[in-house]
């Protein structure tokens, strides 16, 4: 059934697009296209290809991308639930492929919740470099920690911040920004119609004073010779050709990067920002033109929703040969996912004072990324709803003292590196961060971190209690059987794996445990499923005891 458009936006768009609307309107008798990305952080392009329970298509503009059919549900394998991929709308995979990441690069997801974007750029950074993600609405954050570690990022920095803090922590520290723009959602009326409904709560004119805010600090985060990625989903010229020709006007030393005209990409139209805003066209007339190098994704010229791209190059020499304080970790090749009742409120509090002005903008981005569904914005219902529970009340005190009292005497990093000597097989890389009674590994380090609002502060690696340690979930899942003292493989084909995914004790057999050699099987073991890790389990005179947390377990008949 045809989306009922609201009567406004179908008349500037028939304004607009005048020979191409009839069949602009006809896209919205189709039904919308669902897609995945592989995660290459766990599995190669032609691993999963080869393994892949249902028909894929390539999407052409993402080479890791696929069209999955009508009625198939991805979510409900168990492949989902270790990581090989993330659901994700196909027009949503285009921003990333054109900010162009390289592994060893330093990397800003600015607008980041749920994490579909966040969980692209790691994959083309091979766990090499520094991603920092963030979101300013603290709700949503849930979605973005978790889907961070689910796939098995190791070098990400997770932050609920203003840009304008971020930047003063991280001055021109970035080789690449990413700003995936609050927006009023048009692009998106075909995939859901509750957009439609809240279509004029989010006006055009809130969300310009929000991205002209966003960019202008993106450009104080971005080191010379950087490149910023911003897009949105939304066909108003406001938020798209006029925002851009306004950033290059104030900022000269920003040109457009042309964006081909392939796989149905569409050139920008600076010609509707002269007819439906001709002041603003008379002020940046200078630069109003490179806007026809953006790209417009229109759903009745390719197989996607609408969104909008725009690649902003800064025309000085990149800094990131000369500085040598880029961590290389190593390539993460697990998913790494915790609860939500672990995420942590900031382990070091914002210190500095906030002038008025920021906490008037503050509160008016906070209230538009409220309103707005994770599902909406940024493709990936599935992945934000999952898990329920907060511990935070539970572990205040002990927060508040720093390290919990079942610690006092124990030293964490002894205990620490005597689970990784006795049950790991790896090289630790960045700077081990003790907050409380926990572990992370860190790509940045609690000093740059210090008077943020931090999430993770790296990779979570585990808890000390008792004056033992006892690893996390998200360790787990950012490892592969090789990197484990001891493991077990179920298969996904004979409910095994959907039984330990449900939370179940399996019977295992001593010689299913397979071990490094002098190890004995008792003891953590990593749990794989067809040979990709999905959680820990505890192996005890042929008992498999389930680790796999609570907030995650398979619900679903």
């Amino acid at each position: 059934m045809a989306v009922q458009l609201p009567s406004i936006f179908a008349e500037r768009m028939k304004s607009l697009l005048g020979d191409e609307f009839e069949q602009f309107m006809k896209s919205y008798e189709q039904s919308p296209h669902a897609g995945l990305r592989v995660n290459t952080l766990k599995i190669s392009l032609e691993q999963f290809k080869e393994i892949a329970p249902f028909d894929m298509r390539p999407i052409p503009w993402c080479g890791t991308g696929f069209y999955v059919p009508h009625g198939v549900k991805p979510g409900l394998h168990p492949y989902y639930h270790a990581g090989l991929y993330y659901i994700q709308e196909p027009s949503a995979m285009a921003p990333v492929e054109l900010l162009d990441v390289k592994p060893g690069e330093r990397v800003l997801d600015l607008c980041a919740a749920p994490g579909g974007k966040t969980t692209q750029i790691a994959a083309k950074l091979q766990g090499k470099g520094v991603l920092v993600t963030n979101d300013i609405h603290a709700e949503r954050t849930k979605a973005l920690a978790k889907n961070v570690e689910l796939y098995g990022i190791r070098n990400a920095v997770v932050l609920n911040e203003s840009p304008e803090r971020i930047a003063s922590a991280f001055p021109h520290y970035f080789d690449k920004v990413l700003i995936d723009a609050p927006c009023s959602g048009e692009g998106m009326f075909r995939k859901d119609e509750d957009m439609v409904k809240s279509w004029e709560n989010h006006s055009v004119e809130k969300c310009v004073l929000m991205q002209r805010d966003i960019l202008e600090t993106a450009a104080k985060l971005l080191a010379p010779g950087g490149t910023i990625v911003y897009s949105t989903c939304t066909f108003a010229p406001e938020e798209n050709e006029a925002m851009i020709a306004e950033f290059l006007n104030i900022n000269p030393d920003f040109v457009v990067n042309d964006i081909p005209e392939s796989a149905g990409f569409a050139p920008g139209r600076p010609e509707w920002v002269r007819q439906m805003l001709p002041e603003k066209a008379e002020e940046t007339e200078s630069v109003l033109d490179q806007t026809r190098g953006t790209a417009r994704l229109w759903p009745h010229l390719l197989e996607g929703e609408g969104h909008y791209v725009a690649v902003l190059q800064h025309r000085g020499e990149s800094l990131a040969e000369e500085d040598g304080s880029v961590l290389q970790i190593g390539q993460a090749v697990g998913a790494d996912f915790t609860e939500p009742s672990e995420l942590v409120e900031p382990f070091i509090r914002v210190s500095a004072p906030i002038s008025k002005e920021e906490r008037k903008r503050e509160r008016l981005m906070r209230t538009e990324s409220r309103e707005r569904d994770d599902k909406h914005t940024r493709g990936g219902k599935a992945q934000g709803k999952q898990g329920t529970g907060n511990e935070r009340g539970g572990r205040k005190n002990e927060r508040a003292q720093g390290r919990g009292t079942d610690q006092a005497n124990v030293d964490p990093g002894t205990v620490y590196a005597q689970f990784v000597q006795e049950n790991l097989e790896i090289e630790l890389a960045g700077e081990t961060v003790y907050y409380g009674d926990r572990v992370y590994q860190s790509s940045v380090g609690a000093a740059r971190l210090e008077g943020l609002k931090v999430i993770r502060p790296g990779w979570f690696m585990g808890t000390v209690k008792n004056g033992r340690f006892v690893p996390s979930h998200p360790l787990a899942c950012a490892l592969n059987a090789a990197e484990a003292q001891r493991s077990v493989n179920l298969s996904s084909a004979d409910g095994e794996a959907v039984r330990y995914l449900k939370g179940e004790t399996l019977n295992i057999e001593e010689s299913r445990v397979e071990r490094q050699a002098d190890t004995a099987a008792k003891g953590y073991v990593l749990v794989c499923v067809d040979g990709f890790a999905a959680g820990w389990g505890k192996w005890l005179d042929g008992v498999l005891k389930n680790e796999y947390p609570a907030g995650w377990r398979w619900t679903s008949v």
